[in-house]
């Protein structure tokens, strides 16, 4: 897909398969430690199977550094009604501890960003946890801007339900 390389190193951006599954259920229980929110996985092979190559409601990308994968980037198409066009959220974006400072982050966004014109989106989108503070330098680094009046909420599990069933 891409190739991102330096004298020392050779990084390389493919699109995920079906087979990368066991690989990105790691990646993703590797985030949720660093985030200290592992108790809070419940994706399985299967569930990741069903909805990124079954259903198509998400893709995934992994950066591959020298031959060996150290990152991914889970992403799904939103919509803004203000700009009448989609856009990517990006879900997840992760790089192993070992190949961080290395350029992986960077070229995953660089990816979905080229993706996210290339299909015609609005927009490239994202949150990050407040005490995350060498994410926040990273993303400010590469001209993000924080949505600080906006407020995130979530319904989940029995109140999803319950919800629903007003």
């Amino acid at each position: 897909m891409n190739d991102y390389n330096t004298e020392a190193n050779k990084l390389h951006i493919r699109s995920a398969v079906s087979a990368d599954v066991p690989l990105i259920l790691a990646f993703i229980k590797e985030l949720a430690d660093y985030e200290n929110m592992l108790d809070d996985v419940v994706a399985t092979e299967k569930i990741l199977r069903e909805w990124l190559f079954e259903k198509q409601k998400a893709e995934a990308l992994i950066a591959e550094l020298n031959g060996e994968p150290v990152g991914f980037a889970l992403f799904f198409h939103n919509f803004s009604t203000f700009l009448g066009r989609a856009g990517i959220y990006l879900e997840d974006l992760f790089v192993r501890k070992a190949a961080r400072g290395k350029g992986v982050g960077k070229a995953l966004l660089k990816k979905l960003a080229a993706i996210a014109l290339e299909r015609g989106c609005g927009r490239l989108e994202w949150s990050c946890l407040d005490w995350n503070e060498p994410s926040i330098k990273f993303y400010l680094s590469l001209g993000a801007k924080p949505m600080s009046e906006w407020t995130a909420y979530r319904v989940i599990g029995e109140d999803l339900t319950a919800l629903a069933k007003e």
